[in-house]
């Protein structure tokens, strides 16, 4: 069996291009990873996902152990089983989502009891559970469970659940146990102040994880403190294993991201847009449902590849939105998703050739032109 291996390939700036391998299959890094929270992407086959360039998926261990449960998902072979796609998956901890269940939840050293929001049955995740729900979904990379406070909070407010977090991150350690092929990542936190972020590093590093979370942002702190905190961040974790920035983002705060050091971030935005008539393209955002469109025969994006682009109209998807077709969702979702992984493939390209400075500035001034020339 393959083990978990990172390799950095190239560097341009603190801008990094490398490759993950797992027994599963190859991560090209920077990585974008598809949300499939409850066992899909929605709107999206497994294999309509895996053509628009992604190489790992992201999994929720909260929705996935309330509904069906880990347990029944284990007896059916795993969670790739199960949703039929075979490449690498990352689950997350629970944590983020218990976060945002802040009323019906509570919380001490143990872990978090919670109520469901589905039926209300009353729930316990410890880190030992996050550990064994994740093992029992079969996923390829696991995070440890952790704790993260909402942004504003006062600096106290912050170190505690950090420091709390980092003794779950051992806990976490300790329940994962031995498990080749499988990989465990650690969650920085501190919120936005650099010494809490340089304490829970430290403390990361001492237990030793196969990669590092920049955890904690994209929580309501806004992009130039989230930038910020990733102009430091990154370069307090290990240079050789992967960086994964959790929950963003938007195209600009992706390619922020990456030009301060990180190698891999989720977000539901594109599959989430899609739905609601959101498309994001090299000329900025288009709204489909707006009535400029109505006539409009031209594509989406002339520079997309994707079926949206390649075959249908502005004035369909604006038909079909409109009249609140399911095909409409299905194709704005693969196009923004597509567009995401060409944005990745765009830096790994650029990082490789030394010329990211100038990719970036392309990318910042085609938005910044606006949506393709209306009529």
């Amino acid at each position: 069996m393959k083990e978990f291996r990172f390799d950095l390939q190239a560097t341009d700036g603190t801008a990094r291009k490398g490759v993950i391998t797992t027994p599963r299959g190859e991560i090209r890094t920077p990585a974008f990873m598809p949300v499939g929270t409850a066992g899909t992407v929605k709107a999206m086959l497994p294999e309509s996902v895996r053509e628009t360039g992604a190489d790992i998926l992201l999994g929720n261990t909260y929705h996935l152990m309330l509904r069906p449960t880990a347990e029944r998902i284990d007896r059916l072979g795993g969670l790739h089983r199960f949703m039929n796609w075979d490449r690498p998956i990352l689950t997350d901890s629970g944590g983020f989502q218990v976060m945002s269940l802040a009323g019906l939840r509570k919380l001490d050293e143990h872990g978090v009891r919670f109520k469901s929001h589905i039926d209300g049955s009353m729930h316990d995740l410890s880190p030992e559970r996050s550990m064994e729900i994740q093992r029992l979904l079969g996923s390829d990379i696991v995070m440890c469970f952790d704790e993260c406070p909402a942004l504003p909070a006062s600096e106290e407010e912050v170190a505690t659940s950090m420091r709390l977090s980092m003794r779950w991150a051992k806990r976490s350690k300790a329940a994962f146990g031995d498990r080749p092929g499988h990989a465990l990542f650690g969650i920085q936190q501190g919120g936005v102040t650099e010494h809490l972020r340089a304490e829970s590093a430290e403390a990361l590093q001492e237990i030793g994880f196969d990669g590092y979370a920049v955890g904690g942002l994209a929580v309501g702190e806004g992009q130039e403190a989230m930038f910020g905190v990733l102009d430091y961040a990154p370069g307090m974790l290990p240079e050789d294993k992967p960086r994964y920035l959790m929950g963003v983002g938007k195209p600009d705060d992706i390619v922020g991201a990456v030009k301060r050091g990180i190698d891999m971030m989720d977000c539901v935005l594109p599959s989430r847009s899609g739905r609601t008539g959101q498309a994001f393209t090299r000329a900025g955002v288009v709204n489909i449902k707006n009535a400029r469109h109505a006539d409009d025969p031209r594509p989406l994006d002339e520079a997309c590849g994707c079926p949206a682009c390649s075959s249908y109209s502005r004035a369909y998807l604006h038909h079909v939105f409109r009249s609140g077709e399911m095909i409409s969702g299905m194709l704005l979702t693969w196009h923004n998703l597509r567009y995401f992984q060409d944005i990745m493939a765009g830096m790994r390209d650029a990082i490789a050739a030394g010329t990211f400075a100038q990719w970036e500035a392309a990318f910042h001034d085609g938005r910044a032109a606006g949506d393709i020339d209306p009529l």
